[in-house]
């Protein structure tokens, strides 16, 4: 599946689902609670959702409001070692279940995130 047609087929809808399922774990998480403030949960959330969004064909607005993405450096301040990427990807995998995308898109999306939070690792 080409993934700028993901936005078409789920929308601002499907996102904003993904996003808050994700979200909705990370607070109680041991490991990932504290990698996020409490007093900008929904900025985090924010932040995710307009990336995704304009990442997979829709708007783009995170990149108007905050530049190129940069993952690489914005991750850099935190520990994201084996144990963090296999949370984040678990809890991502929750979501997507949670979610319930179109089975292709859920295909997509999933491999994306594994990908990418290996490629975020720094310890």
């Amino acid at each position: 599946m080409d993934e700028l047609e993901i936005f078409n087929r789920i929308g601002v809808d499907g996102f904003t689902r993904l996003v808050a399922a994700f979200y909705r774990q990370v607070p109680g998480d041991d490991i990932l609670g504290p990698m996020y403030p409490d007093d900008d949960m929904a900025g985090a959330e924010e932040r995710l959702r307009e990336f995704l969004i304009g990442r997979f064909g829709g708007p783009q607005t995170y990149m108007e409001k905050r530049g190129h993405p940069r993952l690489r450096m914005r991750h850099a301040p935190y520990r994201l070692d084996e144990g963090a990427r296999d949370r984040w990807v678990r809890l991502m995998d929750v979501a997507l279940d949670e979610s319930v995308l179109p089975e292709d898109v859920t295909v997509t999306l999933r491999q994306f995130f594994h990908g990418t939070a290996t490629f975020l690792r720094n310890s």
